[in-house]
Parts: C-alpha cells; structure tokens; sequence
C-alpha cells in the first residue's frame, strides 16, 4: 500500500532531523503558516521547515507528497512559492520536493543532480560549505564583549573576562533564559544555575569539573550597576552563540576567533603558554593524519583548541552530530590534562560549549607518574600538543612522559622552540633511545611575537628507537597571514586554505619544495637555516685592503691621512 502524503512528510521529518532547537525553528506538519514563523502575514504553510535564527546560514523547505503521486512542475511551483516567501529573509536555501521515493532538490532554485534518496539536514547545509563565516562579525562581537567586561564591568583579569564570557555561552547553549532587563544579580545567578544543572551528571564522572562552577563563582566584577552594559553584554552572547551552535558551521570556528581576539590583549605569556592558532590545530590534525579511528591526547590543553579541533573532523567524517559515531567519538576518543586551575576551567567551558568531551580532561601535572599512568590507560594513538616551553615548566618533562605512556606506534605532534632538542641534547638523545623523531616543520611566526621564540613541529613515533633514521625537515616560510594594526594576525587574503593543502601534501610525500632537509640525528636536530651567501661591497673591500696595507706597513691610520693631505697640498 503506498504511503500518504501525511506518513511522507512526518518520515521525512525524521530522516532530516527537522526539531526545535535554541539556533533554529525546525519541523514537519500542515498546521504551520509562516505568519507564525515570523513571516509577518503570510498564510502560507510549508510542510517541513528549517529556518536558523542568523539568516547568514542557510534554510531549508520541504514540499512533501504521497508515494503514489508523481513529482511534476506543478509541484516544483508550489516549492518554488515557498522558497520565495523564505528568500525574504534568508540568502541561501534548499528545496526538498518528496514523495517517499522520488527526491528533487534545490540550491538557490537550481536542481542538483544525482539525488536519489532523503539524507539528514547537515547534508544539504554542507552545500553551502563554499561560504565563509562572517568573522569580522565575530571579532567585533567579541571585542565589544571585551571592552565592556573590562570597563564597564572593570574586570581586570583577562582570563576572568574569558572564563565568564565562555560560562555565559554554555549557559546560553543550555537554555538558560538570558534576557534584557535582568539585574547584574539575576543574570549571575541564572548562568551560574545553568551552569550547575549542565554539570550534574558530569561531576559524577569527574568531580573536578567543580572547579568551573568554583572558578566562575569566584569571578567578580567592580561594577554591576550598568543595565544597559548587561543588556548588550546579553545580546552579544547571544550573537556569538547562535554562530557557535548552528548546524551549519563548525563551532570550533567562532570559538578559535573568540580566543584569538581576547588573547591579542594578553602581554607575556602566562604559566608559559600560549593559545594555538586555529589554523595550526587544523594543520597537525591533517600531518598527523589523525582520523575519527584514532584516541587523541592534549596533555597542556589550555583551552581546548587541539580538542575541539580533533572533536570537529572526526564528527565530520562520520557523519554529523546526530550520529551514534559522534557521540562515541566525544565520549571516549578525546582527552586532555590542563595544570592551570583557569586554564583548566576554560577548556571545560569549550568542550561544554561543543556539547560534551569535557568529562575528559583531567586536572593535573602532566610531568607526574600519577598522569602518565592515566594517560596510559587512554591507549592514545594521537598527540597534538603546544607545551610550556621554558624549562622550568618542564617542558621536555612533559614530552618524555608523554611519549612514554601513549601507545607503541602513537603519532606525537609537538609546537617546540626550534633549539629546544638542540640546546637540551643529553635529554634529547634519551628520548630518542625509546622514540623516534621523524619529522620536523618550522613555522612562520604564527605566533605574532608572543611566544617569545621561532617554533617548530616535532613529529615523533613514539615506543620505537631512532636507530639513526634520517628526519625529513622542511620549513613553511610563510603562512598567508598579515598582521592589520590593532587586531593581530589575520589571513585577510583567504591564502591559508591552499597553502595548508599545499604543504600536507609536500609532508606526507616528503618531495615538493625547495626547504625539504634530511637530518642526520647524531648531528642535527633542528631544522638548519641555509647560511646567507658571503657579500661585500666594492668600498668594504677597498677599506680592508687599505687597512692590511697600513698594517704591514705600521703606519697609523691618522698618519696615512697627514701624507695624504700634504700630497693634496703640493698638487
């Protein structure tokens, strides 16, 4: 017996995945005019839905029909009407004509072709992946959420401004009923009960997670008085938090911006660390060839960067968030260990913004046998990692414990200063009695200055000898970005993108690009700088073989020019 047009549209709900969430008005039904979703007096009523409260993402509209009815242009018009009504307001949309067996969809009105069964929402969102999030928005949001926590609010502490900034955006992510009008005690008070009710079941896990609660009780501002401060601080988050949660774009995205424009304000880098490019995490992923099979390690995770980043790939290549593979891969494939109580607390406010791992991260000192024996039992296949770099946080401490307790064949992707094995070299060759180091990447300066050194990757094998193996070495001159006065380092002429395909090719082939080096192991350990060639001008030379002259001759400089200027005279 052929399906209804009713059973159609309410499977078809199913398989999209078209509900109510805090990003997005979403569903099926015949009941449902735009008038009420917000399409000020228009009776019409589609039968599926999905519109984002940011119009930037996409839309989507279903036209759904019995399995027994043929799609014709008829149809096509009526899907057609529906798109125009939704294109009011939003720039990019996809149409859906369905019947249970026949599929026609619609980007922007054209047909795509080769569609032959109903995929979930994510899939046609992705048809717009070619678009660019609108990070200027972001960084002005965030920099006005800066500014008015610093002095409106004068909160002193750039990472009390980060760590409540970020407690608001899971509050928000939870539901917490944020609005205008709230008083500074309302508003505490309401992120903070979010934030206790998100963590409940967690803490159960991992009581340290307390320290977030702690950590963000703690924080207190100079003035809280301000309403309308409140109001816009309130609305920002929201702004920032509908980017973040969309189905459309990768959170780890807009959470990389947020940290990056806050930490533009931080001078010398504190505990020794410094926050992780966005576009560096997304590198080591790819050179480490990291995939959703592999358990990844931070062990200094600071604030979750090289997590969210592994946690976004991998739930990518399985398919999406509303996979039961997603949901393995955050509970049991991502893990971190942060020292620091702030940076601690941080890192779970990410991983909680990204909707779980953070039962994950482990508060700790990553130098101790007590960690090591943790990380041990994670049986890690991956490691990407940015450590203190000074000596006196132990950073080849951190290392060695590292690639001692991870898997025997674990890949193992280090930021080091680029004379770090060098100027530590009886530490180093130790290491390499149990570890090999195959690769070595220097880098740009990624860092804007504030690492305080030039940096590199070291890529090591851990559990299997050197053995004298050669280290493939190359060196990315230059990574696209420019620094714009005020704002830090931005790839303002998009060149990034090719250039990171460009170079995990070269490093996966080992062949490609002029700065490829093989290091002897027993000699070098870094990457060697080519020698500048020997240049002297035609006047040096003149000046040095006079002063050789006047040498052999012993006669003083001052002498020289009294003859010659008695020679002058007689002229």
């Amino acid at each position: 017996m052929a399906k209804t047009e009713d059973v159609v549209r309410e499977q078809a709900g199913q398989v999209l995945g078209f509900i109510d969430t805090e990003t997005a008005k979403s569903g099926v039904g015949q009941l449902t005019s735009f008038n009420s979703l917000d399409f000020k007096g228009v009776k019409d009523r589609p039968d599926g839905w999905y519109l984002p409260n940011e119009t930037i993402f996409p839309a989507i509209i279903l036209e759904a029909k019995g399995e027994s009815t043929e799609l014709k242009q008829p149809h096509i018009d009526e899907l057609f009407k529906n798109l125009k009504i939704v294109e009011t307001k939003y720039k990019d949309h996809v149409g859906i004509l369905y019947n249970g067996v026949e599929i026609k969809v619609f980007k922007n009105f054209i047909e795509l072709p080769s569609q032959t069964n109903l995929k979930n929402k994510e899939y046609y969102l992705h048809l717009f992946n070619q678009n660019k999030i609108d990070k200027n928005k972001i960084y002005e949001l965030t920099k006005k959420i800066n500014d008015s926590l610093h002095f409106d609010f004068g909160m002193k502490n750039l990472n009390h401004r980060m760590i409540f900034t970020a407690c608001a955006l899971v509050a928000k992510r939870y539901g917490a009923p944020l609005a205008k009008g709230m008083d500074y005690n309302t508003f505490h008070t309401c992120i903070h009960s979010q934030l206790s009710k998100s963590l409940q079941e967690s803490i159960k896990i991992n009581t340290k997670l307390v320290l977030l609660l702690e950590t963000f009780a703690a924080i207190k501002m100079n003035y809280t008085e301000n309403q309308e401060a409140i109001n816009n601080f309130i609305k920002n988050v929201a702004e920032i938090s509908d980017n973040i949660n969309s189905d459309f774009w990768q959170g780890e995205d807009v959470m990389a911006i947020f940290f990056n424009e806050f930490t533009r304000y931080k001078g010398k880098p504190e505990q020794g660390q410094v926050f992780t490019p966005d576009h560096i995490t997304s590198l080591m992923y790819a050179i480490t060839e990291t995939t959703s099979n592999d358990i990844v390690l931070d062990a200094c995770c600071g604030s979750g960067a090289f997590l969210v980043k592994a946690m976004c790939n991998m739930v990518n290549e399985v398919g999406g968030n509303n996979t039961d593979d997603a949901k393995l891969i955050k509970q049991c494939h991502l893990y971190g260990v942060e020292f620091d109580n702030e940076l601690y607390a941080l890192a779970c406010a990410n991983m909680l913004i990204h909707k779980d791992g953070k039962t994950n991260i482990e508060k700790g000192d990553t130098r101790t046998a007590e960690i090591g024996k943790w990380i041990k039992q994670k049986k890690i296949t991956r490691v990407l990692m940015n450590p203190p770099y000074e000596n006196r946080y132990g950073c080849l401490e951190i290392v060695k414990n590292v690639l001692g307790n991870v898997e025997v064949g674990a890949i193992c992707a280090f930021i080091l200063p680029d004379n770090k094995l060098v100027v530590n070299d009886k530490v180093a060759r130790r290491l390499l009695l149990k570890h090999t180091l195959q690769k070595i990447i220097k880098l740009p300066d990624v860092f804007g200055g504030m690492a305080g050194v030039s940096t590199s990757i070291f890529i090591f094998k851990a559990g299997l000898p050197q053995n004298n193996a050669e280290i493939f070495a190359c060196w990315i001159k230059d990574d696209g970005f420019e620094t714009v006065k005020n704002q830090g380092r931005h790839d303002i002429k998009s060149k990034w993108n090719d250039i990171e395909d460009s170079w995990v090719e070269i490093i996966k082939k080992q062949v490609g690009d002029d700065s490829i080096q093989w290091l002897d192991p027993n000699k070098n350990l870094s990457y060697k700088l080519p020698e500048k060639p020997f240049q002297i001008s035609e006047q040096d030379f003149k000046k040095k073989v006079l002063e050789y002259v006047l040498f052999e001759s012993q006669i003083s400089e001052q002498d020289f020019k009294i003859v010659i200027e008695n020679i002058k005279e007689k002229k």
